[in-house]
C-alpha cells in the first residue's frame, strides 16, 4: 500500500485562528496521514484563538502550537479539497479541485463556551468529508 495521502485538504477562514485551526485539528487528528492537511486565511491573525484551543483541548486535540498562515496560491494548486469558512472570494479558484463553503460561525471574541458548538459542528463535518474523501478514493 502507498504511503502518500489519499487526498489534500485546505481550511480557509479569514483569520486563519479559530474555524479553520480546530477543522485542520480534527482532520490530522481523525485521519492521521491518510490526508495530508493544511489551513490558512486571507488576513491572518497574529495566534490562534485561546478559546479554539481550550475547546479542542478539552477533547484531547493540542492545536496551541499552530500558527496563522496566509492564504497562497501555491497553497490552493496543492490542494485537492479547498474548504472555505468565510473568506469569500480571497480564495482563487482552479480547474479540478473540488470546493466546499462550510457557514460556520466565527468564534472571534467568544469565550470556550460558546466556542464548543462551533467546535462540534466543524468535528461533524470532517468526519462527513473523511467519509466523502474515502468513497471517493474507493470508487
Amino acid at each position: 500500500m502507498s504511503s502518500s495521502p489519499l487526498a489534500s485538504v485546505l481550511f480557509v477562514c479569514v483569520h486563519n485562528a479559530g474555524r479553520s485551526q480546530m477543522a485542520a485539528g480534527f482532520l490530522h487528528h481523525l485521519a492521521g496521514d491518510r490526508i495530508e492537511v493544511r489551513s490558512a486565511g486571507s488576513v491572518p491573525g497574529d495566534r490562534v484563538n485561546p478559546a479554539a484551543v481550550e475547546a479542542m483541548r478539552e477533547i484531547g486535540i493540542d492545536i496551541a502550537a499552530a500558527e496563522p498562515k496566509l492564504l497562497t496560491t501555491e497553497a490552493v494548486q496543492a490542494s485537492d479539497y479547498v474548504i472555505t469558512m468565510g473568506c469569500g472570494d480571497a480564495c482563487p479558484v482552479f480547474p479540478g479541485k473540488t470546493y466546499m463553503d462550510w457557514t460556520l460561525e466565527d468564534p472571534a471574541g467568544k469565550g470556550v463556551e460558546a466556542v464548543r458548538p462551533i467546535r462540534d459542528e466543524i468535528r461533524t463535518r470532517v468526519e462527513a468529508l473523511i467519509t466523502e474523501i474515502d468513497a471517493e478514493r474507493e470508487a
